[in-house]
């Protein structure tokens, strides 16, 4: 009787191997020597053999560790003779065919589906954004059915095997070189027959009902910003876990304020003589308007800013900036008395100011 070969030498592996090199060795030994692959080829199928009989050696920490030192004669009389068919092979290993041949591993009966995950687009007011608001949605959401409790059949009932597919949810077909496994059409790959629909849900094991959810908006969110609300997706399939809900914000312009960030941008306009001179005067903000220190000689455009008067930052204490640009406002109409008070500034400054009181003055009277 001829010696088996190495089980490291018969996959290509060394003994150093780890589990997922193991596997890949594996699956591209049993993809060249499969049987769809070389029909009526003995050499092939002892290769096929062979190989799978390697794998399922050197999977098995136990195994392996017989085999690594005391070789095949470690694994005489522990429960492990070989295969004795190409069969026994698509039984034993048929997640590595379902990855690789397209069909996947043998189950009894419908196997637990997350629910999928739902998303709501929400619009709120800027103010609403600043401060944080409570809203309450009202939503069509999939729930498990209470009658039957989500299995499907009426109450005193249950679900029965597929006689067509064994509870397996998946028949194979040959197309080619290949066996490949495809949905049973007589469950549609749930395993299982549902003789007595639940009379509530027509045996979907699922119903639609409205449903109210508050929804907390912290303080701070800006448009695109993602709300998780855990669980609250759809249900899941036969005791699978339900999905989430997401909930995007969009925030609404303002009239008064722009955003940058966390900090808020406005404007003010200021007469001349209060640019010139310095003054005091009220800036709105998202609160009570404030009042804020205009400086002497403050240019047209120049941005003043006042701490902690922005944008919360969501989950922080911390506060933006409120941004006060001024606009400095040329009247375009002036009494004979303001220009010749304008006349008599121009004629005090003289030289010192140049150019420059002179572009000013035109400004004023629009020449």
């Amino acid at each position: 009787m001829a010696s088996k070969r190495y089980y490291y030498e018969v996959l290509g592996v060394s003994r150093q191997a780890g589990e997922e090199e193991i596997k890949k060795a594996y699956r591209k030994q049993a993809f060249k020597y499969h049987p769809d692959r070389n029909p009526d080829d003995p050499h092939a199928e002892s290769m096929f053999k062979e190989a799978a009989e390697a794998y399922e050696v050197l999977r098995d920490p136990q195994k392996r560790q017989r085999y690594d030192h005391l070789g095949h004669a470690g694994l005489n009389n522990n429960g492990f003779e070989g295969f004795s068919s190409t069969e026994d092979i698509f039984s034993s290993f048929s997640d590595i065919f379902g990855e690789f041949f397209g069909f996947g591993t043998r189950h009894s009966g419908p196997r637990p589906r997350s629910g999928a995950d739902l998303r709501y687009n929400l619009n709120i007011s800027f103010r609403e954004a600043a401060k944080g608001t409570e809203v309450e949605l009202e939503l069509p959401k999939k729930e498990t059915c209470a009658r039957c409790e989500g299995d499907g059949s009426e109450p005193g009932h249950s679900a029965e095997t597929c006689a067509h597919c064994q509870g397996i949810g998946q028949v194979r077909r040959s197309q080619g070189f290949f066996q490949v496994a495809m949905p049973c059409p007589v469950c549609r790959g749930q395993g299982v027959i549902i003789a007595h629909p639940c009379k509530e849900c027509s045996g979907r094991g699922i119903v639609v009902n409205n449903r109210k959810i508050k929804v907390r908006v912290p303080a701070g969110v800006d448009s695109g910003s993602r709300l998780r609300l855990s669980g609250e997706g759809e249900p899941g399939e036969h005791g699978g876990p339900p999905g989430d809900l997401y909930v995007v914000i969009y925030v609404e312009d303002d009239k008064t304020f722009k955003r940058q960030g966390q900090d808020l941008i406005t404007s003010v306009e200021v007469s001349f003589v209060q640019a010139a001179l310095g003054a005091k005067i009220q800036v709105p903000t998202l609160d009570e308007p404030v009042s804020m220190e205009i400086p002497k000689g403050t240019q047209s455009g120049k941005v003043l800013q006042l701490k902690g008067l922005g944008f919360p930052r969501p989950g922080s204490s911390h506060r933006g900036d409120l941004l006060v640009q001024v606009q400095v406002k040329i009247p375009t109409k002036i009494s004979k008395k303001q220009e010749e008070l304008l006349r008599e500034f121009e004629r005090l400054e003289g030289q010192k100011a140049g150019q420059k009181v002179k572009s000013f003055f035109k400004k004023v009277m629009g020449e």
